[in-house]
């Protein structure tokens, strides 16, 4: 199928929307709220017969405000797979299995979710072994002392990246209150202790794992009415009691903070500037200029890149991230540089390149082919159930909502070039600066 023809079916549904123009997001959807707060967002759309199946659970690593306890989000990932006393876990991989479904999860800081893709025919016993387990979770002491000796293994394969041992140490470094301090996986000290917490583990899901905290998002080939008949069956006697715990505000950073990690392997250097950021806001046009600007600054059609990475091949790449969160980020930029020596002259490029969107307005025509070419790639990427989403259930962990999406991009589209300029001055200044240097033992 060409790019032209996906564009145009995305776009074949926007005329049952006629009565609000500014949309951005191309398929019709309804919300419904159960008495007991489950939201479930159900996306119709033409899609061959396939279902994508996504719970998103509005808790991540930023919800581990008790000492001692961090880690428990994404260990959770994985003890949902666990069983209840209907459907223990071996009859519920079976269960999968013989649909040929895909099924898997993912924790972030600000949410986990839990997705599967099949045929639309299993779509009612879907349904019902995901409310089952989310409701129903048992597991005995022992099998949670396993599990937990595999999540310490998952941590000591990940840190053996130094990507991730970078970004482990830089949210030590620029974090000294807020929860977004240790990383999802959580602290290791934490998790070494994780197989004596089984007792909290209970506790955990009873407080996280509640209706009023949990959004169903599901795409594709349905239809609704009967679809939402049976959540209400499955899911209606699932007891509300959310309680969101009370995050510690990160206070101001007042100058900026440097560290050096020393990385055991081989790699070249890797230079991390990041600035502490705003949280995502559509309504904050400093916030919605800064994701252009990273783009306009750091992407690949950047001069910087083009000039660094392209024709002096001096980075073997550089970029930049001005993530979207609940709390407050950090927007960075990532230079993996080919010469040690170079590093402090890399680092002082991307500080002139800062100023200079501080006191330059960026082209107009420019700015204008960021946005189309950002709208136009969001809704490219809508081609599957799956991918739809998978895209919505960022915003619902955001806002437990998507209308969000069309609020985003309207305020994308009224960014100016004198809105870039002032994101540059509030939010990539030194007080706001915490930079990283790793280097390699065989650099």
């Amino acid at each position: 199928m060409s790019n032209l023809l996906r564009l145009l079916l995305l776009l074949a549904p926007l005329p049952l929307l006629a009565a609000t123009p500014a949309r951005i997001f191309p398929y019709a959807y309804e919300k419904h709220t159960l008495p007991n707060g489950l939201t479930a967002i159900l996306v119709p759309m033409p899609s061959g017969g396939i279902v994508a199946y996504y719970s998103v659970v509005r808790t991540g690593s930023r919800d581990e405000v008790e000492e001692g306890k961090s880690g428990f989000a994404h260990f959770f990932e994985h003890m949902m797979f666990r069983g209840t006393p209907k459907y223990p876990q071996a009859v519920y991989e079976g269960i999968v299995t013989k649909m040929g479904a895909n099924t898997n999860a993912y924790t972030t800081n600000d949410h986990t979710a839990y997705h599967l893709k099949f045929t639309k025919s299993d779509l009612p016993k879907v349904i019902e072994i995901e409310a089952d387990r989310f409701q129903n979770l048992a597991y005995p002491k022992i099998v949670f002392q396993t599990e937990a000796g595999a999540v310490y293994g998952e941590y000591r394969k990940n840190i053996a990246s130094p990507f991730a041992l970078l970004f482990e140490r830089m949210q030590d470094l620029a974090y000294d209150a807020h929860t977004y301090k240790h990383t999802t996986i959580g602290f290791e000290r934490d998790i070494k202790l994780m197989p004596t917490q089984f007792d909290y583990s209970l506790q955990f899901f009873k407080r996280f794992y509640r209706p009023d905290n949990t959004v169903l998002v599901i795409a594709g080939d349905f239809e609704p009415k009967p679809t939402l008949a049976l959540i209400e069956k499955h899911y209606g006697g699932w007891a509300r009691g959310y309680v969101a715990p009370a995050i510690t505000p990160e206070p101001p950073q007042k100058a900026e903070r440097t560290a050096e990690v020393s990385y055991p392997g081989r790699t070249l250097p890797i230079l991390t500037v990041a600035y502490k950021g705003d949280a995502f806001s559509p309504d904050n046009r400093d916030f919605v200029a800064a994701l252009l600007l990273g783009e306009l600054a750091f992407g690949e059609t950047s001069e910087l890149r083009k000039r660094l990475q392209l024709r002096e091949q001096r980075v073997q790449t550089i970029a930049a991230n001005i993530p979207q969160n609940r709390d407050q980020p950090l927007f960075s930029i990532f230079a993996m540089i080919k010469q040690a020596d170079d590093i402090a002259a890399v680092r002082d490029e991307i500080y002139q390149t800062l100023e200079h969107f501080k006191t330059t307005p960026v082209d107009a025509t420019r700015l204008r082919d960021l946005k189309r070419r950002n709208k136009y790639g969001f809704l490219m990427s809508l081609d599957t159930p799956d991918a739809v989403a998978g895209a919505l259930a960022r915003f619902v962990s955001l806002t437990g909502d998507i209308a969000v999406i069309d609020q985003l991009y309207a305020a994308a589209d009224a960014v100016t070039p004198e809105d870039i300029m002032n994101a540059a001055k509030k939010y990539f200044v030194p007080e706001r600066r915490n930079v990283i240097v790793l280097k390699g033992g065989q650099s």
